[in-house]
């Protein structure tokens, strides 16, 4: 099983978006040692000015205890984790746990999963429900899934980001309960 500090993790973080940026920050301000990447790096300098260190690839983040991803899609995914460059390529190092919040397929993140594996690196799919008022508001809900063992080093971390977050059960789950949830809300709404 792969090894995270528990009192202080070193985390990474690819993809620092609307919702990225807003999660990044809620890291930081809790105190926790932050690394990020953004394939445009203008957008991840205002995080440095909070105390980030921004990387130029992700493979910077390579020696991290915990990377989170927060990408657009499946291609933009498998591109920071396998691609040239990729956090998951680095021939000295790996992450202990990569956990994806990006919204992919559940083939994309079953692929992500055997490469984490290949690697020695433990995989939470981890999509989120919410939109940056609601990470603001400390409102976020977080479904995961992965190992149980895994879920449970990273859940003092993932209870950062929100005010719920789910264990759902084993490989890729959470993706399911993730198109379950926006079904239902578009019920509701209708």
């Amino acid at each position: 099983m792969p090894y995270v500090a528990q009192d202080h993790p070193r985390i990474g973080w690819i993809g620092t978006g609307r919702m990225g940026f807003q999660l990044v920050a809620r890291l930081l301000d809790a105190g926790h040692d932050v690394a990020v990447y953004n394939r445009t790096r203008a957008k991840a300098e205002p995080l440095a000015e909070r105390g980030a260190t921004v990387v130029d690839r992700p493979a910077g983040l390579a020696d991290r205890d915990v990377v989170f991803t927060m990408v657009s899609a499946s291609p933009d995914l498998e591109a920071v984790t396998t691609g040239p460059g990729g956090v998951l390529t680095s021939p000295d190092a790996a992450p202990g746990v990569l956990i994806d919040s990006s919204t992919v397929s559940t083939q994309t993140s079953a692929l992500m999963r055997k490469a984490a594996a290949k690697r020695g690196t433990g995989f939470l799919a981890a999509p989120v429900s919410g939109n940056p008022k609601v990470i603001a508001a400390g409102k976020l809900t977080v479904a995961v899934s992965g190992s149980r063992e895994v879920f449970d080093q990273v859940e003092p971390l993932l209870a950062l980001l929100g005010r719920g977050v789910t264990y759902v059960g084993e490989d890729e789950v959470a993706r399911l309960v993730k198109i379950a949830h926006n079904v239902f809300l578009g019920v509701v709404t209708q």
